[in-house]
């Protein structure tokens, strides 16, 4: 404390504070919770005992959660009437198991996401991983990617996008029904033939597929002077190129984010980053992304969660965005 004034004081509700000894250092940034109801294709109709109950179009899926500690509000047999398949965990290989049908389903369907004049649509199937080819939670992040681009559209001659560990392509999809030239990278082949799937049946067309290392491909990017007016990051925790390059999100996302300052359009750019690892708080995300972009603009992070048809409220990520614009 100095000449009677206070060693802090309040600035509002839901900002981030940080303090230095005998000296007040505040900046705000907004930790909201991100409710994800924009998905109508999607309900979650119970989590608990580390399993979740998700309705995904016509079809209902039982499978594991495991920040789902709390007990479900359902019995059994009304969880599992309710279902038409259910994944079995591998008792030798817990991030494995197998789906067993409990009513008539198709082995693959497809499901919509409309907002606004988009529509995507997206071909599901199950997996031997519990994944099923879509994170209905990343809809507010779709929504959030198709205004942002429209509304650099408007501004902007060309809006250029890059989805890094793109997955399926819902980012990617967002962006070039906006009118964005996307660019979409992942290390897995068969991976980027599902998005290609997804892209033609949301009636799009024109996306960059590159089956590469996301690190390798940030570090050519800026050696070729490239800029993007978007960026959207979904790292895993460990992950292979397809040359065999390994991932390490503790190791590897820190140097990722400096090549991102670089390539991202510093007036004119909004960038998203989610991070699904255990052990990862928003905070933690959020200070990465101030550290290498302490000039964003309109900065929000903290948790994605939906909430089930008993009000109970399910974790699934953290995010950070923003919109230099």
């Amino acid at each position: 404390m100095q000449n009677g004034s206070p060693l802090w004081k309040f600035s509002g509700e839901g900002c981030f504070f940080s303090f230095k000894i005998m000296e007040i250092n505040v900046f705000c940034t907004m930790n909201i919770p991100l409710h994800c109801n924009a998905f109508a294709d999607y309900e979650l109709l119970d989590c608990g005992a580390q399993y979740k109950l998700e309705r995904f179009g016509d079809y209902v899926l039982s499978r594991p959660e495991p920040q789902a500690i709390w007990s479900v509000s359902q019995s059994e047999d009304e969880w599992m009437k309710k279902t038409h398949i259910h994944f079995e965990r591998d008792k030798a290989s817990p991030e494995k198991g197998l789906w067993s049908k409990k009513k008539p389903m198709p082995d693959q369907w497809k499901v919509n996401h409309l907002y606004k004049n988009m529509n995507l649509v997206f071909r599901l199937g199950t997996t031997s991983f519990k994944h099923i080819g879509l994170f209905p939670e990343q809809a507010e992040n779709w929504n959030y990617i198709f205004d942002n681009v429209i509304a650099l559209k408007s501004r902007l001659q060309q809006v250029k996008v890059l989805n890094l560990f793109a997955y399926t392509g819902g980012a990617s999809l967002a962006a070039k029904a906006a009118g964005a030239d996307v660019v979409h990278v992942d290390s897995v082949k068969q991976v980027v033939s599902w998005s290609k799937e997804n892209m033609e049946l949301s009636g799009l067309a024109g996306i960059r597929w590159v089956v590469e290392d996301a690190l390798k491909f940030v570090k050519r990017e800026e050696k070729r002077g490239s800029i993007y007016q978007g960026i959207i990051l979904d790292p895993p925790a460990y992950g292979r190129g397809p040359d065999g390059e390994k991932w390490v999100i503790d190791q590897h996302l820190d140097e990722m984010l400096g090549h991102c300052n670089r390539l991202l359009d510093n007036t004119n750019g909004f960038l998203i980053l989610n991070l699904y690892s255990m052990g990862y708080s928003p905070i933690i995300a959020q200070t990465l992304v101030k550290m290498h972009f302490p000039n964003a603009a309109n900065l929000a992070f903290g948790e994605m969660y939906f909430e089930d048809t008993f009000k109970k409220q399910m974790p699934l990520g953290i995010y950070v965005r923003f919109a230099n614009s």
